[in-house]
């Protein structure tokens, strides 16, 4: 047992910088908390009774962030991935009872993991012939959740065949990205077969407005129909817009030179 040095005490309840670090870890220990308790999906996570969900904890603040305007409205939320059937159950708690939830998996036993404004579709995300299919029988949707297969060309494929059904305001989210970085997925560093690099491809043509000196980089789609791409660790959420016009510019007031 250590002995109980009276000096050594005496001395961190004299020293201020001793306090003030407990009370910054008190701090970020609260507002830890708080997010928590501000943030329903991860309060559903936290306290889930039913089917099991397998997440990365800091996708959650990302997902109220990008998803919480959909809330109580009549919206349609795709998710590639159904694994166990707990993510789409806590996506319908969340998104409220006008929500339609689809779930797509490759795995036969999923299609038992229906329920009420719940949907499962079976089908491989490298077949392309079967997302084409399936986008146009979906028509259109609100909310894309890629969580899926993760090999570098499903993400690829998914996002090409389902950009174009991506309403108006609606979001394309893709998670778990790391695995662009992993070898047993196809992935390595700046491998040039990953999402990852398609998707700095992606930001190459948001900028192709500018391209006027550059041959290869010419306006096309997805420069005219992706408003924003929100980076995060793991993530890319896009952001869909009908039609974008080539930026405009002006100056207003007075030269000061």
């Amino acid at each position: 047992m250590p002995k109980f040095n009276a000096r050594s005490l005496e001395a961190s309840l004299s020293d201020t910088k001793f306090f003030d670090r407990g009370a910054r870890r008190l701090d970020a220990v609260n507002r830890k908390i708080q997010r928590r308790a501000n943030n329903p999906l991860r309060q559903y996570f936290e306290n889930n009774d039913q089917r099991m969900i397998n997440k990365w904890l800091h996708y959650f603040d990302i997902y109220h962030r990008h998803v919480a305007p959909f809330r109580d409205r009549p919206v349609t939320l795709l998710e590639f991935g159904v694994w166990q059937g707990g993510s789409l159950q806590m996506w319908r708690d969340y998104l409220g009872p006008k929500a339609r939830i689809v779930g797509v998996d490759i795995n036969p036993a999923c299609a038992e993991l229906t329920g009420p404004q719940i949907e499962v579709v079976i089908g491989d995300q490298n077949d392309r012939e079967f997302l084409a299919g399936l986008a146009k029988r979906l028509g259109k949707v609100d909310i894309l959740i890629e969580d899926g297969g993760h090999h570098p060309q499903q993400q690829i494929n998914t996002f090409e065949i389902f950009w174009p059904i991506i309403k108006n305001n609606g979001i394309f989210l893709i998670e778990d990205l790391h695995t662009s970085y992993w070898e047993r997925y196809g992935g390595g560093l700046r491998g040039p077969l990953t999402f990852i690099e398609y998707a700095k491809g992606l930001v190459d043509q948001m900028h192709a407005w500018y391209g006027h000196e550059l041959p290869d980089l010419n306006p096309d789609v997805y420069t005219k129909t992706i408003r924003g791409m929100h980076v995060y660790d793991s993530i890319i959420v896009f952001d869909k817009a009908k039609q974008i016009k080539k930026p405009t510019q002006k100056k207003t007031g007075y030269a000061s030179f």
